[in-house]
């Protein structure tokens, strides 16, 4: 692999007790009772829109729902990093991607002031040389477009690339840009993988540097 493409939340950072705060008070809010937190982190990765619009529920109108939006990206602005930490395993490989000179990419349906923000609160930010977001481009992912761009900018081919993420939507991400695509198990979504089948399936970030970096010295590169 020379390009690594991560998803953001339940790949990188376990974001889902913020999430769910965030979406908890937009509920409160607009008069709502709370959701229970692994509730709301099944309905994360589509993006805010998508969340809140799950999360009021199928009663709600469009201008209730929009409400609560904008009411839930004020609070998270504020409230994104309180309970936010990157998964075991996760710096170190990062770390050791970075030094073997692994190109490595964000790219989340996250809107990209907060994914940028949780990348440098967390001490990333000289490991990615891209943090794409849910609206950096015309559609979000599983659209292809995000990865195109990347390939572009890296000028990598599609077969020296890999998604790594925590759900079917990352999986049909990569099918549909024609790279490979690896599946975490302990995000938000593993289910989504009986459907989605990654190409690669880790329980750790740490086994996927083994790969890689056994791939890059079978090509004779360090």
């Amino acid at each position: 692999m020379k390009l690594l493409i991560f998803d953001l939340d339940g790949t990188l950072v376990d974001s889902k007790q913020d999430l769910a705060n965030s979406v908890n008070a937009a509920r409160a809010y607009m008069g709502l009772p709370p959701l229970d937190v692994n509730v709301i982190g099944a309905y994360v990765g589509n993006g805010a829109p998508v969340l809140m619009r799950r999360a009021m529920g199928p009663d709600a109108s469009e201008e209730e729902v929009q409400k609560a939006l904008d009411y839930f990206l004020s609070y998270y602005r504020d409230h994104m990093l309180d309970h936010t930490y990157l998964y075991p395993g996760v710096r170190a490989a990062l770390d050791q991607f970075r030094d073997a000179g692994v190109l490595m990419a964000v790219l989340t349906n996250k809107p990209v002031r907060f994914s940028q923000g949780i990348i440098d609160g967390l001490g990333l930010h000289d490991h990615f040389f891209r943090v794409y977001g849910g609206n950096s481009f015309e559609q979000k992912k599983p659209d292809p477009v995000g990865v195109f761009k990347l390939l572009e900018e890296s000028g990598t081919p599609p077969e020296r690339a890999m998604m790594v993420g925590d759900s079917a939507v990352d999986i049909r991400t990569a099918r549909n840009a024609g790279i490979r695509a690896c599946g975490v198990t302990y995000g938000f979504q593993p289910e989504g993988f009986e459907t989605d089948p990654p190409d690669i399936l880790l329980d750790n970030m740490e086994k996927l540097v083994s790969i890689v970096l056994a791939e890059r010295r079978a090509l004779g590169e360090k």
